[in-house]
């Protein structure tokens, strides 16, 4: 192991200190190293194109041979509807017990789609038997449909058929299914299938299927089958004698064998989690098997390298050097953390095995990322950029052999001959490295390899009940029209598309228009885009699972712990506030030791200055052009992104939320600030023309009531205190602001900041105090409009007290109230335990169970 001084670190540490930088950089920029690692001479181009056309030739010629996976992902692609109706079925069909519910569900995924359209596609017996099952409920179930055709005819023969029969037959086709994508129920199941395949050389890698563990009994219920496992398989090493690359591997999953694998748990996963894998990893040693690491999401990256490091330098471990990692070539890290790996091998002596896969997370990442308003994405959002980014990484382990032993997942024969040439040109044997592929798929391709290059079959074990999430991830990440096995099983595809290097299509000038960053999320305005989600800029998120944003927020905490925040009525001086006797203190509901501040409570006086000075403003505002009103809030957005530490350290304080909470709060009352700006901008610069007779002349203008009253609660302090008065502010209305009792600091940090964005101190005030202020505030003839989110019970009082004014002379006064209720959630044996279970656990907890 490599040494350090105080101002040096290092190499390894020095090297793991680059990720952060790369999670999230430019995806031009994060290839522009790369590029040089992927170049070829000319000669060698064309070598590897010819290469790859013969190995595509052959697999087209072994057609009628292909896999029913493969076969399958072409036939029902996922945007056809046929497809979402499969995987609907598929992922709840086996879980129902009782058959009128089995029923029901299937004539409601099957019973509108023509299946008989698939039949002339395909001679398969796999795909056709699917076919004409899936052909015949559809045809059963809508018997108004008399056309005189094959499937009529199939329709009328079966027109008697009971429901029973159908349902008998989507089962066994449903389970048909699931054992093209699982090697077998159970780890003896699984090894007896694979014996004819390893008697003509391939290897395999076996993955119990499973998801992350949502409790201690999920954790353990996995350990114990990965120990079952290796046992089983160390029997067959152990028998043979073969070194560990030629026998069998095991695959695990961190987040199966922890509950709270996450980076925010680090020092209890560091504690719980790492002693677990640690004995998996020396069992796999003494049972003389390799056992590799899986890749999970984006976010996890980090606290797995923190594991495999551990693991690595493990003395009980010394020796062996069948501990592997699988590396995501689509994470923009990817190529760093090889770097880091290959010192990580030389500093523990050990020769690493590392599975270099494109990534099966794709989906989640941006959609994740988008939904965060992180700065970037974490993986590249090009299929030519993952393809380079893989080629770059195949390269940098062909690069370092002693380091490495490289393990090449893919289905892309041009990715296969581009790997080989890299070997070629390194001069490197074939027994130096091996590709892999996924039980059921690319088979065609490496039949024609196996004889003179290792092939690993990477080989799910477990239940039909658990192969939803893996079949999810697999016809996403090779399902897609992109990708390659898509394209080529289409046999309308031309060769010469399959065959054209990324390298040309990065540089295309006609390449794909890229997914926009997060905060440009909503900036592009489309056709149909409805008129009243005008384009806006995506609030800013903060990477939680950063090690250095998790800094940033523990300093922001402490800062505040220095700071005595205050919070009074805007109509009080603030030499007033000094003087005033009558503070009463704010302590953090989590930690009544934590005082926050104090709050001065709004006297009569108070009330009715707020009352004169906004009723003299509401003209004057309202006369105020638009687009001003709208840049006020859109600067307040810009001051709330900037004061983000310290608004979420008060939000944690003052209302007990979570940091995760806190920090979803302050994005969402920046977004408000900018849906509203947007919107006014679209609805009150112009009047709206309305359709009329001819010659007439008909308008719509929008303008605002006066002195609005906004009342907001406790358990989102800052979000929906802005919203509702960003909302009345930009319509034109002066506001008067009540926040929750329990809350008041946080509602005065965000007026000070509208403020200090340009809203006059006398058209927003602030008036903290309990529910008498509200009642006598609502009671005001000089108040317009209210605003209210909060309980039923003070919603009811609010529209009495508003109805007695409703005269002829003061007209309706609106109420815009958002009250309290339970909502029911209802889950039958279709949904899925995981997912449910974690909705429950949000619905209950998060807020502590209080969400509007």
């Amino acid at each position: 192991m490599t040494t350090a001084t105080a101002d040096q670190p290092s190499p390894l540490s020095a090297l793991r200190t680059r990720l952060p930088a790369l999670h999230r950089c430019g995806e031009a920029a994060a290839l522009t190293a790369l590029l040089p690692l992927v170049s070829l001479p000319d000669a060698a181009r064309q070598q590897v194109s010819e290469h790859a056309r013969q190995l595509i030739t052959g697999i087209r010629a072994r057609q009628p041979e292909r896999s029913a996976v493969a076969a399958l992902l072409h036939e029902y692609a996922l945007s056809s509807t046929e497809g979402v109706a499969l995987m609907c079925l598929a992922e709840a069909l086996l879980r129902i017990p009782d058959d009128a519910t089995v029923d029901r569900l299937i004539h409601d995924k099957l019973g509108s789609i023509d299946w008989s359209q698939h039949i002339p596609h395909n001679d398969q017996l796999f795909i056709n038997a699917a076919n004409w099952a899936l052909m015949l409920t559809g045809r059963l179930i809508h018997l108004e449909n008399h056309d005189i055709t094959l499937a009529g005819a199939a329709r009328n023969l079966l027109s008697h058929a009971s429901d029973p029969l159908i349902r008998q037959a989507m089962r066994a086709a449903m389970r048909l299914l699931g054992t093209q994508f699982i090697m077998g129920r159970n780890i003896e199941e699984a090894r007896q299938r694979a014996h004819a395949d390893e008697t003509q050389g391939w290897r395999h890698s076996y993955d119990m299927l499973g998801e992350a563990a949502l409790g201690q009994a999920d954790a353990q219920r996995y350990r114990s089958a990965y120990l079952t496992a290796i046992t089983a398989l160390g029997t067959q090493a152990h028998a043979t004698t073969h070194p560990i690359p030629l026998a069998p591997g095991i695959s695990i999953k961190l987040s199966a064998l922890h509950p709270r694998y996450e980076a925010l748990q680090r020092p209890r996963v560091m504690a719980e989690l790492l002693p677990v894998v640690r004995e998996l990893a020396l069992a796999a040693k003494t049972q003389g098997i390799g056992l590799t690491l899986d890749a999970e999401e984006s976010d996890r990256l980090e606290l797995s390298l923190d594991i495999f490091e551990a693991l690595a330098f493990e003395p009980l471990l010394t020796g062996w050097d069948g501990l592997g990692l699988a590396v995501q070539a689509y994470q923009k890290r990817a190529p760093a953390v090889l770097d880091w790996l290959a010192e990580l091998a030389r500093c523990s002596h050990r020769r690493l095995m590392v599975r270099l896969v494109k990534g099966a997370y794709w989906d989640s990442e941006i959609k994740l990322a988008q939904e965060r308003g992180l700065t970037d994405y974490p993986v590249h959002t090009r299929k030519a950029a993952t393809d380079l980014a893989w080629l770059a990484c195949a390269a940098k382990l062909l690069d370092d052999p002693t380091a490495f032993y490289p393990q090449f997942a893919t289905h892309n024969a041009l990715s296969v001959a581009h790997v080989l040439m890299l070997a070629k040109q390194r001069g490197l044997p074939a027994s130096a490295f091996e590709f892999q592929c996924l039980h059921g798929m690319g088979r065609a391709l490496y039949e024609q390899l196996i004889a003179q290059h290792p092939v690993r079959i990477y080989a799910p074990v477990g239940s039909h009940a658990d192969l939803l999430a893996y079949l999810v991830r697999r016809l996403l990440e090779n399902g897609a029209n992109t990708s390659f096995v898509h394209q080529l099983e289409n046999g309308q595809t031309p060769i010469a598309q399959l065959l054209i290097d990324p390298l040309t299509l990065w540089h295309a000038p006609d390449q794909p228009t890229p997914i926009p960053r997060p905060e440009a999320l909503y900036l592009q305005h489309t056709p149909h885009q409805h008129q009243h989600n005008m384009p806006r800029k995506n609030s800013a998120g903060l990477d939680l699972q950063d090690t250095a944003t998790q800094q940033l927020l523990a300093q922001a905490l402490t800062h505040t712990r220095q700071t005595c925040y205050r919070a009074a009525p805007t109509t009080t001086p603030t030499t007033t506030q000094e003087t005033r006797q009558d503070g009463q203190d704010i302590r953090s509901p989590a930690n009544c030791q934590d005082l926050i501040g104090e709050v001065f409570l709004t006297r009569p006086d108070d009330l009715e200055q707020a009352l004169q000075q906004a009723t003299q403003a509401a003209r004057p505002w309202q006369a105020t052009p638009v687009h001003r009103r709208a840049g006020h809030l859109e600067r307040a957005a810009e001051l709330l992104e900037q004061h983000t530490p310290e608004l979420i350290s008060l939000i944690v304080r003052e209302g007990g939320r979570t940091l995760i909470d806190a920090a979803s709060e302050v994005r969402e009352a920046i977004d408000f600030c900018r849906y509203y700006a947007a919107s006014a901008r679209a609805d009150f610069a112009q009047p709206r023309s309305l359709p009329g007779p001819t010659g007439e002349s008909n308008q719509l203008s929008l303008h605002g009531r006066g002195v609005f009253a906004c009342i907001s609660p406790w358990n989102f302090p800052l979000a929906i205190f802005t919203g509702q008065v960003a909302a009345a502010l930009v319509a034109g209305n002066t506001v008067i602001a009540k926040p929750a009792e329990q809350t008041p600091l946080t509602a005065a940090a965000a007026l000070r900041l509208l403020h200090a964005a340009g809203i006059p101190q006398e058209v927003l005030h602030l008036l903290p105090g309990d529910g008498t202020t509200g009642a006598a505030l609502v009671a005001d003839p000089r108040i317009d409009g209210v605003a209210f989110t909060g309980s039923s019970a003070t919603a009811q009082r609010i529209q009495h007290s508003l109805a007695a004014r409703n005269t002829a002379a003061a007209g309706i006064v609106p109420l815009i109230a958002e009250t309290g209720g339970l909502n029911v959630m209802i889950a039958d044996s279709s949904a899925l335990p995981e997912q449910l279970v974690r909705d429950v656990l949000s619905s209950a907890f998060n807020s502590a169970g209080q969400r509007c």
